[in-house]
């Protein structure tokens, strides 16, 4: 009885403290590859793609950064990423260039930008997704259990794809970051993942999250060292801060502001460092 009751307590705490998953779920083992299609695969056209990529039919693979895999994201990126390269091309955007992400959560939308030509051109609004699930309220994460969504700026590199979550695909958001940690901030596994549950993740849907993990694996294997998410409590028009940038997190938000202004007037996003405990933006 005494074990019963444990391990039921043990399951609360983990749902208090973030969307819990082991990143190296077991999977079972792909059947092996006969040398007939072994060779097939070496033998595809790779004409006209750049250095570091493969092509496979209609889909370019990147392979200038690992980026962890598992059959359910293979599977995910066959089928999503050949929809995602006719509708990018359709948009004049290329399969795999530089993302960003901001994430806005009074609204509970979340958006994708993609960067023109290899990186080299302006960022351009590709898709913006609803937010299915969110816990907490405007404000940011304070401490491990409070069920608060994120607030501030982080960035997601290839070690923090989970294709083996349980909440069927998934990336670490680094929370707590540089900024969280100076003002003494704790939790973990803060997560923009699929489903549509979630304690302070952004849970976007199985449909919405094989988007934005196609993209986001995409761009990191073809070489974007890391990608930038930028967490908002709401829109930060002059506008709402009037209506809303007021009370405890007023001076918090105002710093935000300035970020989220950085990319509206510049069209890129900013370099994000900390000083003195208050983000700075070059």
């Amino acid at each position: 009885m005494r074990a019963l009751v444990f391990c039921y307590l043990l399951g609360i705490g983990s749902l208090l403290n973030g969307c819990r998953e082991k990143n190296n779920d077991e999977e079972e083992p792909e059947k092996v590859k006969s040398k007939t299609e072994v060779a097939m695969r070496k033998e595809m056209s790779k004409a006209n793609m750049p250095r570091g990529t493969e092509r496979v039919d209609t889909l370019p693979r990147f392979t200038r950064q690992t980026v962890p895999e598992s059959r359910r994201s293979r599977e995910v990126m066959e089928r999503v990423g050949r929809r995602l390269v006719k509708e990018m091309g359709e948009r004049e955007l290329t399969f795999g260039d530089p993302i960003f992400v901001r994430v806005f959560k009074m609204e509970r939308e979340l958006e994708i930008w993609v960067k023109r030509n290899g990186g080299r051109g302006e960022y351009v609004i590709f898709r913006m997704y609803k937010i299915k699930g969110m816990s907490g309220e405007l404000g940011p994460k304070e401490w491990e259990g409070d069920r608060q969504a994120v607030e501030g700026f982080y960035y997601v590199t290839a070690r923090q794809m989970n294709p083996n979550s349980k909440y069927h695909l998934s990336f670490d958001l680094g929370y707590p970051n540089v900024y969280d940690r100076t003002h003494g901030r704790t939790g973990s596994a803060l997560m923009v993942h699929g489903k549509t549950g979630s304690i302070g993740c952004f849970a976007m849907g199985d449909d919405g999250i094989e988007e934005i993990y196609t993209l986001a694996a995409a761009a990191l294997a073809k070489g974007q060292r890391f990608f930038r998410v930028h967490c908002f409590a709401f829109r930060m028009t002059e506008e709402n801060m009037t209506r809303y940038g007021k009370g405890k997190w007023a001076a918090f938000w105002r710093n935000l502001k300035e970020g989220y202004d950085w990319f509206e007037k510049r069209g890129v996003e900013p370099n994000v460092r900390v000083m003195k405990g208050q983000y700075v933006f070059d």
